[in-house]
């Protein structure tokens, strides 16, 4: 992430683990806010809660509805991202991280973008002992060329990126704990898109480093955005929690039967 060195990244931690669908909504307004320069780059760093967090691609699948019932009845209601292709999976193991950051040109750095965010989760983890590194590993869930992993054996980290005028947003989803629970949920929620991926593909921090807490994990991230950024812990504006009150609802995932139809969902976000 070497671009932005000594550049103010202010450092948001609220989280929302009981109302998951607001995790998208305020990276949204956060975005929103950097891109017409009310706010600085910005990344938050927070513990999502129980969710499927659903894709793009996902959402416009005839199987999404099932989908959704599926992961529900399982105790993981679902969520629609900002970015990311298929479906994720949230527990009380694991760490999201976002950054958004302003930019000129946004479609030109999309690469590099993924490289430095990579990198530096992939540096974070191997600072603890984690042979971590970048790439897509075979028969992976949500896969992407950036997933951070373990030996080139097992997927801990899934990284999307979203792009609007004036900001990119990168995102990540780091498996820290509970590697079993992600295959429990997301091997019958796939079923039902009809996806096929590898449960054996899945893993988590704590299956490299026996005992890891997720505090550990946390710190080990913000000493290589300390490296890289001059961050700034900020608390939550009221102007802005409200904006994304407001915008919340729009990224829950409706069981069927209930709210708007999901093209029309699809067109606000």
């Amino acid at each position: 992430m070497s671009k932005y060195t000594h550049i103010r990244l202010d450092l948001l931690r609220d989280s929302f683990p009981d109302r998951p669908e607001m995790g998208p909504a305020l990276s949204r307004q956060v975005m929103d806010e950097v891109a017409k320069g009310e706010r600085p780059a910005t990344c938050r760093l927070t513990r999502p809660g129980r969710v499927v967090a659903f894709g793009r691609r996902d959402t416009v699948s005839p199987h999404y509805p099932a989908a959704i019932e599926v992961a529900s009845g399982l105790g993981f209601p679902g969520m629609e991202r900002i970015a990311g292709g298929r479906a994720a999976l949230c527990s009380e193991g694991v760490i999201s991280f976002t950054v958004a950051t302003p930019e000129e040109q946004v479609a030109r750095g999309t690469g590099s973008r993924f490289d430095s965010v990579a990198e530096m989760i992939a540096a974070a983890l191997a600072d603890l002992g984690v042979d971590a590194r970048v790439g897509e590993v075979p028969g992976e869930y949500c896969p992407g060329s950036h997933t951070v992993n373990a030996g080139g054996r097992v997927k801990l980290a899934g990284i999307a990126q979203r792009l609007i005028k004036g900001c990119a947003h990168v995102g990540v989803i780091l498996v820290v704990k509970d590697s079993e629970l992600v295959r429990d949920v997301l091997v019958p929620v796939y079923e039902t898109l009809g996806l096929e991926w590898d449960p054996a593909s899945s893993g988590a921090v704590e299956d490299e480093i026996p005992g890891i807490e997720l505090e550990e994990v946390e710190a080990s991230i913000l000493h290589r955005l300390g490296l890289e950024y001059e961050v700034e812990p900020v608390a939550l504006s009221p102007s802005t929690l409200a904006a994304a009150e407001s915008a919340a609802e729009r990224f829950r995932s409706p069981l069927p039967g209930e709210g708007p139809d999901f093209a029309h969902r699809l067109v606000r976000r």
